[in-house]
């Protein structure tokens, strides 16, 4: 599996402006921002952010980096660090500087921790249903565009595994792309030659299509929607010849059953698509 531990800085930076120029219409924080304006230039404020629920905590080099983008002069201490465990009511980090700029970063630093903090989280929840289950949890590329990377990184965060980060570093062969190819094995096999280092997983329907793609030679099979009796005789075909993933609607309600199974991986898109943001709050002192 991929990996994107730790995230870029050049990424964070670029994602960060992006965020900026949405609040601030592309002109700096002085001029972007007409209600803070309103505040006299040189008042200062001491400023502390919470969480007013459970969470596992995710963004901190994000949040550095958008008060850095604001207004460098203003001092950010974090209380907390990514993978945190953290209390309903916990401080998460602190802002001292120029009220102008604390509020101009307030919504774009929390917008940011409130997702990714949230995507932790839920991975954090299906983490535990797996229990002391082999099998591990990972996402998939149903994220939120343009944040994939963060998401992803969120994922790890909460003690989940990336699956392949895009189009680029893994073979996903599904079922159209087996119909556009032929045959299970005619698509195993242009991959190999195509690129011969990169790891090729199939997605199959049913027991027969199993069979295929390990005499094809898959190093991962994707069970789409299988039954957990299909699963669990699956585990008995394939005897380690390739490694399982089951996907498929997988919720945090029935991923144990899943994982008792005997599979390598469960993936569910929920982690990245279904996001419960965390609730979160800004107090001046």
């Amino acid at each position: 599996m991929s990996s994107l531990s730790p995230l870029p800085a050049a990424l964070i930076t670029q994602l960060v402006k992006q965020a900026l120029d949405e609040d601030l219409n592309y002109l700096s924080a002085e001029e972007g921002d007409i209600t803070a304006q309103l505040i006299p230039a040189r008042q200062q404020s001491n400023a502390t952010v919470i969480t007013r629920e459970d969470c596992v905590f995710c963004g901190r080099d994000v949040v550095l980096e958008v008060f850095k983008q604001v207004d460098p002069s203003v001092h950010v201490t974090m209380l907390v660090n990514d993978g945190d465990k953290v209390k309903a009511n916990s401080p998460l980090f602190k802002a001292v500087g120029k009220s102008r700029a604390i509020l101009t970063a307030e919504r774009t630093a929390l917008n940011f921790v409130q997702t990714l903090s949230g995507t932790a989280t839920t991975t954090a929840k299906y983490v535990k249903e797996l229990g002391e289950s082999k099998t591990k949890l990972l996402d998939t590329r149903k994220t939120i565009p343009g944040l994939r990377a963060l998401q992803k990184y969120a994922v790890t965060c909460g003690g989940g595994k990336n699956h392949r980060i895009g189009l680029f570093d893994a073979f996903l062969i599904k079922e159209n792309h087996i119909n556009a190819c032929g045959s299970i094995a005619n698509a195993v096999a242009a991959a190999r030659q195509n690129h011969p280092s990169k790891p090729v997983e199939v997605e199959v329907e049913d027991l027969n299509e199993l069979n295929q793609a390990l005499a094809a030679g898959a190093d991962i099979v994707m069970l789409d929607n299988f039954s957990i009796a299909d699963i669990q005789e699956a585990v008995i075909i394939t005897n380690g010849k390739a490694k399982l993933e089951v996907s498929g609607n997988m919720t945090i309600e029935i991923i144990r059953a899943y994982a008792q199974a005997g599979v390598d991986f469960i993936s569910s898109g929920a982690l990245t698509k279904n996001v419960q943001s965390i609730d979160l709050s800004m107090r001046f002192d």
